[in-house]
């Protein structure tokens, strides 16, 4: 896995890794992950420690929204990819105690065979996780810990009360004309509550920013 560079969000601790497709006349060859490169370079320390359990691959037609999800006991961090087409990655930060609580960014992550390289996003514990895509696209993503029915929750990204400050008004403009174009959405989903409805959950206690920074250490 050649890492090429890594980067945080406007909300640090969301991170992008890209690395690089190797391309000949054939076409390319990359490897996503490689656990020793990714435990050797201190760019990547935010991994240190991590194993990913399970891996999961989902499709999406275009004008579909997805999430915003989350788990505990245990938590689940996840590092997601584009395989083909163009997802729009969404993270929401639920820590309580977090000077960004509430704070909702994208990230653009379209994926092409002709591109010279492809990325990873990781969206840690503390996070809200979704999606939305404008065109057919599958996905990958590595989760930390494995799926633990009864222990999981979400917001709904349609809720009012998401501060899209820190996001790119260019992608919170292309969300939004989704939804107005009718975007799909599971009844889950759209059904979710709002960010204050969790706030005032006790099971929100789960998410603090200080403990969870702590374990990250």
């Amino acid at each position: 896995m050649k890492i090429v560079d890594v980067r945080s969000l406007a909300v640090a601790d969301v991170k992008v890794v890209r690395f690089e497709r190797f391309r000949d006349e054939r076409g390319y060859f990359t490897e996503p992950y490689r656990q020793s490169d990714v435990a050797l370079n201190p760019a990547t320390s935010f991994l240190a420690g991590l194993t990913f359990p399970q891996a999961n691959e989902s499709f999406s037609h275009a004008g579909v929204i997805r999430g915003l999800h989350f788990q505990w006991n245990p938590f689940m961090g996840k590092l997601v990819r584009t395989v083909s087409g163009r997802m729009v990655d969404l993270a929401l930060d639920i820590r309580l105690d977090s000077p960004t609580f509430g704070k909702i960014i994208a990230h653009d992550m379209p994926s092409s065979s002709g591109d010279e390289w492809s990325e990873w996003i990781w969206v840690p514990p503390g996070f809200a996780h979704g999606n939305f895509f404008t065109e057919e696209t599958t996905i990958e993503y590595f989760c930390s810990g494995e799926y633990s029915p009864g222990n999981e929750a979400a917001v709904s990204p349609l809720a009012g009360d998401l501060d899209w400050s820190l996001c790119s008004p260019d992608l919170r403009a292309e969300f939004y004309a989704l939804v107005g174009e009718g975007a799909m959405l599971s009844e889950k989903d759209r059904s979710a509550g709002s960010l204050s409805d969790w706030r005032s959950d006790p099971r929100s206690a789960n998410f603090l920013y200080s403990e969870l920074a702590e374990n990250a250490t």
